[in-house]
């Protein structure tokens, strides 16, 4: 697809969608029953225009940390950039709203025509969208607080074997999915409520999600950034995107010396190294493989197809709607004891339970197609693997994979070319300064 088209998708759903309100209007009501309102999962924003001050702060840090990777390919200033991305977006925003998240809300927007999706989180879902696009992947350099938590803990990283990473990766084709059915029927925001690092963020929450984010980050002392890699959904677009970025992190070929020092600073396995020669062996194997993966794919995407809608019904359950039905109808058939709250309401308010079972079938009708989308997302996710991984690429220098490399920088400091290029640079600039006084000179 052309970069045009791609952009077009992005700002296209920018403007389909409205404005919403988030900060709160009224002050809330004094029961005098003593009921309280319970505490709101999500922080509220501390101003009313902190929200757009976020915006402005992330264009700030995307540009940053390009001009950062690409001008002067500094290393160090990613690393300083990173620990004020986690301290700003992380800790003092308590991680939200986030460009992961905002994922979800676009997801909503597009699947329930009554929600308004609030412009700050548009500006959160699209800005790293566009900058990969043009740039690669500088909103995991430094400017994403889950990919700099996890990039400050990196100790003594260990390669993951190719085929194990290829395998793991498919986890965050299929987690981007489902956080997209869920979100789109509106039965929850998985993101937000299975995201690793967002207790560690707010220094509050309960004892399994410090635990799921204490394990992520010990097995990122070993394994670069095992969320990034192997479950995150943004991830996975903006890997997409910058497989047609204008930009990427780049390998000097007229000065590499194959010394492999850029592979082995690593952790992310996103160094390709040149593929060996093999234009007089016969590739007759390769091509007869290639042939049985684009025969398969249409089996694959109808398999994974038929496979996710047997999903549908039990993914339906985790809507609010469909558990009041079914509990509804087991405290009619005497199956439970007592009631809850959610069905004691029900009753009260006199609605009508042929409503409530209308709009239950609904539901599992979407989840039943969603089941069906999700599996055909996973088959295609794996055809495109397997005849991808079959098609071999010629390489005759070291280079950056675009997909894979979250342009970290690590690799900089122990590129000689490096410093070969900057050293030539400065040759080149105080010979033409050398040439204009010469200039200068004769005229006077």
């Amino acid at each position: 697809m052309k970069r045009p088209l791609w952009m077009g998708a992005v700002i296209g759903t920018a403007l389909t969608t409205g404005r919403a309100i988030a900060e709160e209007r009224f002050p809330p009501p004094e029961f005098e029953t003593g009921y309280k309102i319970p505490a709101l999962k999500y922080p509220l924003p501390k101003w009313v225009g902190m929200e757009y001050l976020d915006v402005a702060l992330l264009l700030v840090a995307l540009a940053v940390g390009t001009y950062l990777v690409y001008t002067k390919r500094s290393r160090r200033g990613l690393a300083l950039l990173s620990i004020l991305s986690l301290f700003y977006f992380g800790f003092y925003r308590e991680g939200c709203v986030c460009a992961i998240g905002s994922i979800q809300n676009v997801a909503l927007a597009l699947g329930q025509t009554s929600y308004q999706i609030p412009l700050h989180v548009v500006g959160f879902f699209v800005l790293p969208l566009l900058f990969a696009l043009f740039f690669g992947r500088t909103f995991c350099a430094a400017v994403c607080p889950h990919g700099a938590i996890q990039e400050l803990v990196v100790w003594r990283p260990v390669q993951v074997p190719r085929w194990l990473e290829h395998a793991l990766g498919l986890l965050a084709y299929v987690y981007l999915g489902a956080a997209v059915l869920f979100a789109a029927t509106g039965t929850s925001f998985i993101l937000c409520q299975y995201d690793p690092f967002i207790a560690i963020f707010r220094l509050s929450g309960g004892f399994e999600m410090f635990l799921l984010g204490g394990c992520f980050l010990v097995i990122g002392l070993f394994v670069g950034r095992p969320y990034c890699r192997f479950l995150c959904p943004l991830g996975v677009l903006l890997g997409l995107f910058s497989h047609v970025s204008q930009k990427r992190v780049t390998i000097y070929p007229d000065h590499c010396v194959q010394c492999r020092l850029c592979e082995d600073s690593c952790p992310y396995n996103a160094i390709r190294e040149p593929t060996i020669d093999d234009s007089h062996c016969d590739n007759t194997t390769s091509r007869r493989r290639l042939l049985v993966y684009l025969a398969l794919a249409p089996v694959l995407l109808l398999l994974f197809g038929f496979l996710g809608s047997q999903f549908g019904a039990p993914m339906a359950r985790a809507h609010a709607t469909v558990q009041l039905q079914e509990r509804l109808e087991q405290e009619d058939r005497g199956a439970v004891d007592g009631t809850t709250d959610a069905s004691t309401a029900f009753r009260d308010a006199g609605r009508s339970r042929k409503e409530l079972a209308a709009a239950t079938a609904t539901i599992q009708r979407r989840f039943h197609i969603g089941g069906w989308l999700l599996g055909l997302w996973v088959g295609l996710v794996v055809a495109v693997k397997l005849i991808g991984l079959s098609v071999r690429r010629g390489r005759d220098e070291y280079e950056a994979d675009r997909g894979a490399c979250v342009a970290c920088g690590r690799c900089f400091p122990y590129c000689p070319a490096d410093e070969d290029v900057r050293l030539q640079a400065l040759a080149s600039l105080e010979a033409e300064s050398v040439e204009v006084r010469d200039e200068t000179a004769l005229l006077e």
